[in-house]
């Protein structure tokens, strides 16, 4: 199917990362929050009136820009169905994207090189279509929340900025790939005798085989994505574990840092998005708490943002 899908549309137009093709003229847009573990698409009628969704597997660019084209003409396939509508040539659609890894210069010239056939293309980081979609297109400030965690800021005057990010393991604090790699060092911690068995321990234990070789060999695999399947049992220790309890509180640190750096005076609204977002809100500092709101739209929705304003600046 997705090569049938790569097939359409020989009229490809190459354009840059961030430019719509000028004059391009589209019955349909994608918004596409393309990541390291799935796809997620909206479709949008050429006024932006949101119509479906679709998913695909994952479009991160670190897994292939050939690979993150198909996902998202899967998920774009998926979202005409679910709207029941024929999809029409890719020279009729125009798409934004947020994509994991589009910040790696070659990585996003590969990926507009592979454009199938799609009219107007607008890409940019993932972190920029969560901040875009989490206060419609608006000023404002982002921290993203999941396995892995960034934060940035739009300022009234355009400017932008972005902080953390830089990766697992050096970065990504707060995230659950830092919660899981915490607890997997407590659980060491507690069987070598240099603190005392809890909770916590018990549940990273149980989790990684039962007994130290079993740590030994789970921690010989474990990656970015494993250990983030120990957050939740942080999170569920937190009330009877004094360790896991200082874990979610050292991540609620590491997130109000992050919002100082993005907007020193408070001044901006501040969204905090991903899946760990409302599970570590308790344990934010208590003014942070108090600014946090949920985001009005997510990633996916930002990136519909995006591909609309660089067709009005193509129009120019």
């Amino acid at each position: 199917m997705s090569k049938k899908l790569m097939a359409q549309g020989n009229s490809a137009l190459s354009v840059d990362p961030g430019t719509a093709a000028a004059g391009a003229v589209c019955t349909y847009l994608i918004g596409v929050d393309g990541g390291g573990t799935g796809t997620r698409v909206v479709l949008a009628n050429a006024d932006g009136v949101l119509l479906s969704r679709g998913a695909g597997g994952p479009s991160g660019l670190v897994h292939g820009r050939q690979r993150a084209w198909e996902a998202i003409l899967t998920a774009t396939l998926e979202a005409f169905e679910q709207a029941g509508l024929v999809m029409p040539a890719l020279s009729q659609i125009a798409m934004g994207c947020g994509l994991a890894g589009i910040n790696n210069a070659q990585w996003a010239a590969e990926f507009t090189a592979c454009n199938p056939g799609v009219a107007a293309l607008a890409a940019e980081t993932d972190a920029y279509t969560t901040l875009m979609g989490a206060h419609r297109g608006q000023p404002g400030v982002v921290i993203a929340l999941g396995t892995g965690s960034v934060g940035e800021v739009l300022q009234p005057d355009g400017q932008r900025r972005e902080v953390g990010g830089w990766g697992f393991p050096v970065s990504d604090e707060a995230s659950g790939a830092w919660l899981g790699m915490r607890a997997a060092n407590h659980l060491q911690r507690a069987l070598d005798g240099r603190t005392a068995p809890d909770t916590l321990s018990a549940a990273v234990l149980q989790h990684c085989g039962g007994d130290k070789d079993a740590v030994f060999a789970w921690l010989g695999q474990a990656n970015q994505t494993r250990y983030a399947e120990l957050a939740p049992l942080v999170l569920a220790a937190a009330d009877n574990s004094a360790a896991a309890l200082r874990i979610v509180q050292d991540a609620g640190l590491e997130v109000q840092a992050m919002a100082d750096a993005l907007d020193p005076q408070h001044q901006l609204p501040l969204a905090l998005c991903g899946g760990l977002a409302a599970v570590l809100k308790p344990y934010l500092p208590a003014d942070l708490q108090a600014r946090a709101q949920a985001p009005l739209g997510d990633s996916a929705e930002g990136a519909l943002i995006l591909i609309q304003r660089s067709m009005q600046l193509g129009r120019r």
